[in-house]
């Protein structure tokens, strides 16, 4: 009921309302509408309540939970449905514990993460209300080797989000997104399966959006950024959040239904920050200078390495680094 009262605030932004019409048009007490409307100003929403006025709504809160996500949503069923935390360990390991009962397209997504992780093991610091710390689960119908290619469809739905944002920013293949030649975000994506079919797959997106320089430690500030430091400006993260879901919903169903990700492979070559550059292919204590030559139909990284020797590598079986610095 009370997500059904800020809707109605919501539609009438600006506006007085009285608590009559409220209780008439949700068939509730006048008692109750004024309970929820507390409620509602504990969560940080700025309500206005004049006598014989009623109530209007001045401002709604940064937070990322469905009710301020909702109105920058395209999508059918990505994002219909949040589970919002203030606080989790990892997005990743909730969504994974509660997948097999949820419709795909659910998200998980927290303010803050105490044990943030990346791929490979590595950590992710995830300050409150600074960054973009969500898990998707997804449900597709494919085997267990094409999995990989979500990594660079989220990868490229972040892309998109943040360049209709006006933000310009390069794919480093498979999963991460660089802004000025540091990283911004990370994408991590987990499956469980059964022989050949999938039970689900969890993708998880951090974003770092408005962290301070003093949020990352000394061994990152020359690998990873935010946002916020690298534009000057303050980002609206509900309104980043529903762009990086709706690209990602548009660029999903042709993958899932026909095995079509060439909208995909088209954007990540566009974007790519690799190709044509000298890199360090790391595989366990194994490393390897080669020349990122091309992005295959696939989404494999097409490396020539120096020995001449050209290799199709695949999304998440090896790191990528550059020569000199983080690419």
């Amino acid at each position: 009921m009370k997500r059904r009262i800020l809707s109605v605030l919501k539609k009438n932004k600006g506006l007085f309302i009285s608590g009559e019409s409220i209780s008439n048009e949700l068939s509730i007490s006048r008692t109750a509408v004024w309970k929820h409307i507390n409620t509602l100003r504990e969560e940080g929403y700025d309500i206005e309540s004049l006598p014989k006025k009623g109530y209007r709504l001045l401002s709604s809160p940064d937070i990322l939970t469905l009710e301020e996500i909702e109105e920058y949503l395209t999508t059918n069923f990505i994002g219909r449905n949040i589970y919002y935390f203030e606080n989790l360990d990892s997005t990743n390991t909730k969504a994974k514990e509660i997948a097999l009962n949820e419709q795909e397209g659910t998200i998980i997504i927290a303010e803050e993460q105490t044990k943030g992780k990346g791929r490979l093991g590595r950590s992710w610091i995830s300050p409150k209300k600074k960054g973009i710390w969500m898990s998707i689960i997804l449900k597709p119908k494919l085997i267990p080797s094409e999995v990989a290619k979500l990594t660079l469809i989220g990868a490229v739905a972040v892309n998109r989000g943040l360049e209709d944002m006006g933000i310009g920013s390069y794919i480093k293949w498979p999963n991460d997104i660089l802004i000025d030649g540091k990283k911004v975000c990370g994408i991590l994506t987990e499956m469980t399966c059964e022989l050949n079919m999938i039970n689900f797959v969890v993708m998880g997106i951090g974003i770092n959006v408005n962290l301070d320089r003093e949020d990352f430690s000394e061994e990152l500030r020359d690998k990873a950024t935010s946002i916020r430091l690298a534009t000057g400006e303050e980002v609206d993260r509900k309104r980043l959040v529903g762009s990086i879901l709706n690209y990602l919903e548009e660029l999903y169903i042709p993958f899932e239904e026909r095995g079509d990700i060439s909208k995909t492979i088209e954007i990540c070559r566009e974007k790519s920050i690799l190709i044509g550059r000298e890199v360090k292919v790391i595989r366990g204590d194994e490393e390897l200078i080669g020349k990122a030559l091309a992005i295959d139909d696939e989404g494999q990284l097409i490396v020539e390495f120096k020995d001449g020797k050209i290799k199709k590598l695949f999304s998440g079986e090896v790191s990528i680094r550059g020569l000199e610095g983080y690419i």
